[in-house]
């Protein structure tokens, strides 16, 4: 559902990855909607007495593998409240709780796996509940899309897939020549370089992002002895005059500068090395301008030597 501003004026902007406390309510709101209406027990099922249907949800079990899969949600919990002996869902709801974005995510997740749309199929009578079966593609779905809503009501650079995966958007100027890049270059290493950087800078996670960044640097580094010849330098020059060409001396001369400059700050910042003279990229931002404009540059070489 769009509601009546975005129709009028178009999407906002999701390019915030905090989680604010109210982005955060309305998720948590989803989740236990879910955990009401017995959606977990596609996975986590309670079986009825007098037979083999399933009734509703266990939600002891469906905390239980919480707890194990998602074990730094459940430390932040124990670490605000120290005393509090309640479910994990109701701790969750607790105010002035403490935990990271990707705690969060990390949950939706695993909501998204374990559940399914239940349908009622029958009522048992003596028991006074109803059987069900569940149509876990119509849950998730379901689940997917009210969490879609709330990242995009709330300019969230995060989306829920239909594989039930958590990534990040791209800023829309990035998206086509990012998202939709497809590496051949004639070298099995530096294709899959390329690939996880790519695959690595959609996560989420901050770290992960950082690996990104590793393997592009790397990549470049390798793109510069593809020819096997072992003079880098003479390499390096032979690939830059190839993508500048002969009419443009000028660019040819800005891309030696931004060749050697991405090269220096590979070596100097603490991207493919750790020693202790290098320095550590501060932010997430920080991250994301160094990939761009080292993703960008191998972009326009690759494309200069296929055509």
């Amino acid at each position: 559902m769009r509601y009546f501003s975005e129709r009028e004026t178009g999407d906002s902007l999701r390019e915030t990855e905090d989680i604010s406390v109210n982005v955060w309510r309305g998720l948590l709101t989803v989740v236990r909607n879910r955990a009401a209406d017995g959606s977990f027990g596609a996975k986590f099922p309670v079986i009825c007495e007098d037979g083999t249907f399933v009734t509703g949800a266990h939600l002891g079990m469906f905390e239980d593998a919480l707890q194990a899969e998602i074990p730094k949600l459940v430390a932040s919990i124990e670490q605000s409240y120290p005393r509090f002996r309640r479910s994990i869902i109701d701790a969750l709801q607790m105010p002035d709780l403490q935990f990271s974005a990707s705690g969060i995510l990390d949950l939706i997740e695993f909501c998204w796996k374990s559940m399914g749309k239940p349908i009622k199929i029958g009522t048992h009578s003596f028991f006074r509940h109803d059987h069900l079966e569940f149509d876990v593609e119509a849950g998730r779905d379901e689940f997917r899309n009210e969490v879609e809503t709330i990242f995009r009501r709330n300019g969230i650079a995060y989306v829920l897939t239909e594989e039930g995966h958590i990534e990040r958007l791209m800023p829309l100027a990035f998206q086509s020549i990012l998202v939709e890049s497809d590496f051949d270059t004639g070298d099995t290493e530096l294709n899959r370089l390329l690939s996880t950087a790519q695959r690595k800078f959609l996560n989420p996670r901050q770290e992960t992002r950082r690996e990104a960044l590793e393997a592009l640097c790397d990549a470049w580094e390798r793109l510069k002895t593809l020819d096997g010849q072992g003079d880098k330098k003479a390499q390096t020059k032979a690939m830059l005059d190839a993508t500048a060409g002969t009419s443009s001396p000028k660019f040819r001369d800005a891309l030696e500068r931004e060749a050697k400059e991405v090269t220096d700050i590979g070596n100097s910042l603490r991207i493919r090395h750790s020693e202790t003279s290098q320095e550590k990229l501060a932010s997430s931002e920080h991250v994301d301008y160094l990939f761009y404009r080292l993703f960008s540059l191998i972009r326009l070489i690759l494309l200069r030597k296929a055509n």
